[in-house]
């Protein structure tokens, strides 16, 4: 598989003494936890991997249980570690209107109307929804939220997305 590895997770810990460890993940994406089947690790830059034999979830991290890893002496190397999985397993659970931020950043921004407003710089995040920073062609910069009414339109096959330019979004 040619496929990029991304990560999913950091393992936080571990929890009890059988193996299992503590990993946090964003939430809202147990479902996709709870799919994987195996996931990659890095130690001391080899990459292992780790086929998942259960996933369960306690006070907002997932307990793994990692076959083949049945004591804590086994997985305390794992502390610390950010939990990856190949691109295409994240994409096949993503939901319709759902992105990889990776995927948006440097897409052409346009208005309703079709002008040309400058490019997606990066993407940030606050309580109520991502935001999309926009270059503009001038340089400067602002910040739309990443909701269907101010950004209707992203069309990753054509590298560009459309926000609503509404009164004071730019200023």
């Amino acid at each position: 598989m040619n496929s990029k590895l991304i990560s999913v997770g950091k393992i936080l810990n571990f929890h009890g003494i059988k193996g299992e460890v503590k990993m946090g993940f964003t939430s809202g994406k147990e479902s996709v936890i709870k799919s994987l089947k195996r996931v990659f690790i890095f130690v001391d830059d080899k990459k292992i991997e780790l086929n998942i034999e259960y996933v369960r979830f306690h006070k907002n991290t997932a307990l793994i249980k990692f076959q083949g890893y049945d004591s804590i002496n086994e997985i305390l190397q794992f502390k610390g570690l950010l939990v990856h999985i190949y691109e295409e397993d994240l994409k096949s659970h993503l939901e319709q209107d759902e992105y990889l931020i990776k995927d948006l950043i440097g897409l052409d921004v346009f208005d309703t109307v079709g002008n040309r407003i400058g490019i997606v710089d990066i993407i940030g995040e606050n309580k109520a929804s991502n935001l999309i920073c926009i270059k503009k062609t001038d340089l400067k910069t602002f910040m739309v939220p990443f909701v269907k009414e101010l950004v209707p339109e992203v069309d990753l096959i054509n590298k560009k997305i459309v926000i609503n330019m509404i009164d004071g979004i730019d200023s």
